[in-house]
């Protein structure tokens, strides 16, 4: 049993150590622990694959995916980063900029601002393409000019007082429909997803004046299109009492794991001595005899796991001598927390969603070249 228990751990878990980090690498292939059925089998996926939404916020997606490989979790992960298409200036053509920022600068600052616009909507450009269409390309311009305020009082220092428009932002910048778009796009609202985006500083006298092309692309091929600030995925932490952990002891350990982890209750008997025993994470409190006559011991404080999935797993239990024998620190080898930023650009379970539909895309063009491959 003892030796089920090891390579069942071996299997699932990946456990934390003082020193290091044990079962890294999958090892559940077809053949490799006798007694157990690991060829990949289609029905046991779909019955134990899942996807759990955990918080949806605007802008921002937690769900637990559960039941798939390491190299399925980052392939998605990598797809959400790089390979979602959305929209952004690409090319700045400047009429006019007395600013002190610098034409390049200018043009770089205007490509990592995100575009409200879905990329859905639009055709990737073709290269060398030097004009766009109404179908690839998204127009805005940025004219602006600084100017005294005469109105200003003589003693101010404020340049909120004494300029007119001697900041920049993205509000300013405004789209201008190419070709037929208004037609094309009659309720669309292209503009910046963050209007208070500072661009530069203008004194009176200077002025900008640029005109901008956006188009479709994504993040391998730049930065600026990458439709998320953050995905990222860790394994579901799992944190077990050896044995019971008590009154100083327990809020030594609660101190040890991130806020909310650690629980510590007030255990009273109603009959008899306490008698503690860990149980998968939390500790249950039992009178052995109903009868006995012992002395209760009210207000005893012990410490459960009241919710492992918080811990970020800093490891600050193993520095304390009288704690790091007491609790089994490991993630679920199979089970993903993802944790979805969009830059506000599509919704975040729209790119979820999209990032599915072209993991789906790459799977079906690697069948389809499986397919065109004569078999010898």
């Amino acid at each position: 049993m003892a030796a089920k228990r090891g390579t069942d751990e071996m299997r699932d878990r990946v456990v934390l150590g003082e020193f290091g980090v044990r079962n890294v690498h999958t090892t559940d292939f077809p053949g490799n622990y006798p007694g157990y059925e690991d060829a990949w089998d289609q029905r046991r996926f779909e019955e134990e694959f899942r996807v759990d939404v955990i918080r949806e916020e605007e802008g921002a997606l937690e769900f637990d995916m559960v039941g798939i490989d390491a190299a399925i979790a980052n392939a998605f992960r990598r797809i959400l980063l790089a390979e979602v298409p959305t929209m952004a200036v690409e090319k700045v053509f400047v009429y006019n900029n007395t600013s002190i920022v610098q034409d390049e600068i200018l043009a770089h600052r205007l490509g990592l601002i995100p575009i409200r616009a879905d990329p859905r909507l639009f055709e990737y450009r073709n290269q060398g393409d030097e004009e766009g269409t109404e179908i690839d390309t998204l127009q805005f311009q940025l004219k602006i000019k600084c100017s005294r305020n005469p109105q200003a009082a003589k003693e101010s220092s404020d340049p909120n007082e004494l300029y007119f428009n001697h900041k920049v932002y993205s509000k300013h910048m405004t789209w201008v429909p190419l070709g037929n778009q208004t037609d094309l796009f009659p309720d669309a609202d292209f503009r910046p997803v963050h209007d208070d985006i500072l661009i530069a500083l203008l004194r009176p006298g200077q002025e900008i004046d640029v005109l901008m092309h956006c188009v479709k692309g994504i993040g391998k091929d730049h930065a600026k299109f990458s439709p998320v600030a953050t995905a990222s995925y860790r394994l579901l932490p799992d944190i077990t009492l050896l044995q019971p952990v008590e009154d100083e002891a327990a809020e030594m350990l609660q101190k040890c794991f991130s806020p909310g982890v650690i629980e510590i209750q007030n255990i009273k008997a109603k009959h008899g001595e306490d008698f503690l025993r860990p149980a998968r994470g939390y500790i249950q409190a039992l009178c052995l005899d109903s009868n006995c006559s012992r002395p209760v011991l009210s207000g005893k404080k012990v410490a459960r796991v009241a919710n492992a999935r918080l811990d970020t797993f800093s490891r600050e239990v193993f520095r304390h001598e009288g704690l790091k024998n007491l609790v089994h620190l490991a993630r679920v080898r199979n089970h993903y927390i993802f944790s979805v930023e969009s830059t506000g650009i599509l919704p975040p379970d729209v790119l979820v969603s999209e990032a599915i539909k072209i993991l789906m895309g790459k799977c079906q063009r690697f069948l389809n070249e499986l397919d065109s491959v004569p078999m010898e």
